[in-house]
């Protein structure tokens, strides 16, 4: 089987520099999982790498869409599989970052995700429903048939929430039962598998401060520009984190304070569902990064020693 490291974890958590890194010390190059990432024109509200800290190391999936365009799991899936196999022709290894768990699980275990058929006309139903009555009574319907999938998914991830519903009204299978008859399968690669994590405290305070330095670094600028482009808030893109919140506040919905405040917020509550999310995952391998000292060279170090022993790798790039 081929070797494949996943290095994940919450966001603001420090998962890029370890990367690369760990890219630089076996000579890896890096696959983004990250769904905001992805887009052109999207850099300081995505935390987006820039190319100076790329060191050099080859990266994936980072600005190979415009905003315009639909990503979801499907698409990465399929970007991911092609970018593996000019890392394996490289004859590198692949290092897989981000903190999009449900991207990683669908490319870990080659997730089916085929469509049922061509008819759309259930998700057009499910469309204007929401549009007329709100994201609440879709998660609602979505509850009565299939409470797994609601509690799972966000309200407000409202193509998620539809695409359970259709699923359920096209086959009578609930897609959460679907799902984890999915995860069942055995990965075809021999990988590694790692979250990085740190006390509750030390995350939020990264993540109050990413958000000053977005605000300093001109996220409201890079959103009015956007919206200067013609993009509005039912877009993929623009319902990412930092997006949707400064959008609102460019729309007088909220003043720059409440907006930097729900945007902290939910910041937040997202690294607690992400944190979730990996906690019901198989075969990971957490990396508290206390129990390092916060330092990530000893963390490199504990990394390096399963590279060693999994795919007999060394140490010889640093």
């Amino acid at each position: 089987m081929k070797p494949l490291i996943i290095i994940t974890g919450p966001t603001a958590v420090g998962k890029t520099a370890l990367s690369i890194r760990l890219a630089k010390a076996i000579g890896g190059e890096i696959i983004s999982a990250d769904s905001m990432q992805v887009y052109r024109h999207m850099d300081i509200g995505s935390a987006k790498i820039t190319r100076e800290e790329m060191e050099g190391v080859p990266h994936y999936l980072i600005d190979v869409l415009n905003p315009e365009e639909e990503f979801n799991v499907t698409v990465f899936q399929k970007m991911a599989m092609e970018a593996m196999e000019k890392i394996d022709s490289h004859g590198h290894i692949p290092i897989v970052t981000g903190g999009t768990g449900f991207y990683i699980q669908a490319l870990l275990y080659d997730i089916d995700f085929t469509e049922n058929g061509e008819d759309s006309s259930i998700r057009r139903e499910l469309e204007k429903l929401g549009q007329e009555r709100g994201a609440g009574v879709l998660h609602g319907l979505l509850k009565d048939i299939d409470p797994d999938s609601a509690a799972e998914i966000h309200e407000n991830n409202i193509k998620r929430v539809i695409r359970a519903i259709e699923y359920y009204r096209q086959t009578g299978e609930r897609i959460s039962v679907h799902n984890k008859r999915e995860r069942l399968k055995k990965s075809p690669y021999d990988f590694l598998y790692y979250v990085v994590n740190t006390d509750r405290a030390r995350l939020y305070e990264r993540i109050d401060q990413r958000v000053d330095l977005m605000l300093e670094q001109g996220l409201v600028e890079e959103v009015m520009h956007l919206k200067d482009l013609g993009l509005t808030r039912d877009m993929v893109s623009m319902q990412g984190l930092g997006y949707k919140e400064i959008l609102d506040y460019l729309q007088g919905i909220h003043t720059l304070e409440e907006a930097v405040y729900v945007l902290k917020r939910d910041t937040r509550h997202f690294a607690k569902r992400q944190i979730t999310w990996f906690k019901r995952e198989q075969d990971v391998r957490w990396l508290n990064l206390p129990d390092f000292n916060n330092d990530l060279d000893q963390v490199l170090e504990r990394i390096l020693q399963d590279t060693y022993e999994m795919y007999g790798l060394e140490n010889n790039k640093q």
